[in-house]
């Protein structure tokens, strides 16, 4: 398996690049990306002489006391993460440096005392710093004078790592100048000359991040600075430090490149499917429709295309542009008694029966629609009304709870809101007093208050009664599944017309929305369609995602190489893809 070969393939998707930066980690640190190069270069000076060297220094920093002496067992073998190769060595990381964490600064003190000053070292706190190999925030506009002597001071070349909190180990970087750092920072100031991007590839690798989180405690999650200083950590010889580093920087640049790669083709796409997109619902539809739906399975590659291409359908769809060769075949369903026009005059006679029947209420006489409110036009046959002409709309009203047992419920399914409408699908809960507002299986349930509103779901219970953040609806002589077609691409509309302390819309926004209104044959045909496009849409959604069930396969399987080792003739193919190094010890 030639991991480079891979690299095209795993970095399909932008969020796999991180993955596969982790796996060039993880194979960096257990020698496997500089086997070739130790083939090259046989007598290099040995990490245990490296670790000799470490131990003297050590000793004459604590002569001058510039160090204090600590004491941590020796590592156990048997305990190490993998084997490394022979020229290696495991220590602790408390053995190979100077480890420190920073200083905490109340917020009032740090605004008036250390803000807005022009000289000093800059003050990095947490937020300042990134993610692996991102940059560090040297301009937050806190310095602490080069004279103030409680703080400690990181020196340039200092790899600092987060210890605390949901950024514990996750966040590190190497300063690039002297800095003060915050209290839940660790900064480690290497012995040795070990290379300071070999000490951030170590923190990065897959195998230290276990070990790190192994060792976190509390209930906000840290580490202690003792426990640190005992994780174990693989120790190249000084120069193949250097090589790794070389080799981690030319990988990652290929990563970076080909992610930037995929980031723009994945933009391409998605302005290509805007385009298309715009130029059905504003264009020659039947035309677009020709061009783009051989592409769908190309074109369509990332869910939020999908997305739109469900709402463009939507808006197709309420525009007639779904049904224009349907009404071609048609012509006698979508005139005279089949029209629209006929439709309306029919639905305002019979709510007049069922206003004198007392059941439902009359409603205040809705506005006629103007030549300036109409968007578009509309087919033959089909006329602009408003949603209350077509509809019956049932506000819902606040019950007081009681208690009740399992065992014996009884009473109506009372829906309170939207936490009650997720995945189209109503939940309820039972309460025992007597309901006032009753909405009936089938009704379309619309949340009118709080941050769900517009969301929407079908009343499946026999009856049930519904709260004041829900609105019921049902239609006469027409299909409810039209209408909810309709609002299903009027989301933003309920969000924009929301209002108040708790955003909330009223009966007479939903009252008076303009409807295009198809007869009542038309609007069956029009779902019908929609539900076939609907899934079209499931289809390529579910193969992108299996496109990235396989990509994150072949990651795992690629992460259980490496932690698992390989056998040889993969190992041979991953040495193989080993970039050229231009750095030699013997140079």
């Amino acid at each position: 398996m030639k991991l480079l070969d891979l690299f095209q393939e795993l970095t399909i998707r932008p969020k796999n690049a991180e993955e596969l930066k982790g796996l060039i980690l993880q194979l960096a640190i257990q020698g496997r990306l500089t086997r070739n190069w130790r083939k090259q270069n046989p007598n290099v000076e040995p990490a245990s002489t490296l670790l000799k060297k470490i131990q003297k220094e050590k000793a004459q920093l604590i002569r001058e006391k510039k160090i204090k002496k600590e004491k941590l067992e020796p590592v156990d073998l048997d305990e190490v993460y993998f084997e490394v190769p022979e020229t290696w060595e495991w220590d602790r990381i408390g053995q190979i440096g100077f480890l420190f964490n920073g200083n905490s600064v109340n917020k009032s003190i740090k605004e008036s005392k250390y803000s807005g000053l022009s000289e000093g070292y800059p003050y990095i706190a947490t937020k300042d710093v990134g993610y692996l190999n991102d940059t560090i925030d040297y301009n937050n506009g806190v310095r602490i004078p080069f004279d103030e002597p409680k703080f400690k001071v990181a020196r340039k070349g200092t790899v600092l790592i987060c210890s605390e909190g949901g950024s514990a180990g996750k966040k590190m970087g190497i300063v690039e100048e002297d800095v003060c750092f915050g209290n839940k920072l660790f900064a480690l100031e290497q012995f040795g000359n070990i290379e300071s991007v070999y000490v951030q590839s170590l923190y990065g690798s897959e195998s230290f991040q276990i070990a790190f989180r192994d060792n976190m405690t509390g209930i906000i999650g840290g580490i202690s600075r003792n426990s640190f200083a005992a994780l174990y950590i693989p120790i190249p010889p000084l120069e193949e430090q250097k090589a790794i580093v070389e080799i981690v920087e030319q990988l990652f640049k290929e990563v970076e490149a080909l992610e930037e790669q995929t980031k723009s083709r994945v933009q391409l796409k998605e302005d290509f499917v805007t385009s298309a997109l715009v130029q059905l619902t504003n264009e020659d539809t039947s035309k677009s429709w020709s061009f783009l739906r051989p592409h769908f399975n190309e074109f369509f590659t990332e869910k939020s295309g999908v997305k739109k291409l469900r709402e463009s359908i939507l808006q197709l769809a309420v525009q007639g542009k779904l049904t224009k060769h349907w009404r071609k075949r048609h012509p006698e369903l979508v005139s005279g008694p089949n029209s629209a026009s006929t439709l309306l005059a029919k639905i305002k006679a019979e709510k007049e029966e069922l206003i004198k029947a007392k059941k439902i209420k009359k409603e205040k006489p809705l506005p006629e629609i103007t030549e300036e409110e109409i968007p578009y036009e509309l087919p033959e046959g089909w006329v602009w009304s408003r949603l209350g002409e077509i509809i019956t709309l049932k506000s819902g009203q606040d019950l007081k709870p009681h208690e009740y047992s399992d065992s014996e419920v009884i009473g109506l399914p009372y829906i309170t809101g939207a936490s009650n409408l997720q995945n189209e699908r109503v939940l309820i809960s039972r309460w025992t007093n007597a309901p006032r507002s009753i909405a009936n299986k089938g009704d379309l349930l619309l949340t009118c208050k709080g941050s769900g509103v517009g969301k929407m779901g079908w009343l499946e219970e026999p009856e049930a009664h519904i709260a004041r953040q829900i609105m019921a609806i049902n239609t006469i002589s027409s299909e409810l599944i039209y209408i909810k077609l309709f609002l299903d691409i009027n989301l933003s509309f309920f969000k924009n017309a929301a209002n108040g302390l708790i955003p909330g819309i009223d009966r007479k926004t939903v009252l008076n929305m303009r409807l295009p209104l198809p007869g009542l044959e038309e609007q069956l045909a029009i779902i019908q369609k929609v539900n076939t496009l609907m899934a079209l849409c499931d289809q390529l959604e579910q193969a992108i995602e299996e496109g990235e069930v396989q990509i994150q396969q072949l990651m795992q399987s690629c992460l259980k190489e490496v932690f698992e080792g390989a056998e040889e003739e993969r190992e041979e193919l991953l040495i193989a893809a080993e970039p050229e190094v231009k750095y030699n010890s013997n140079a």
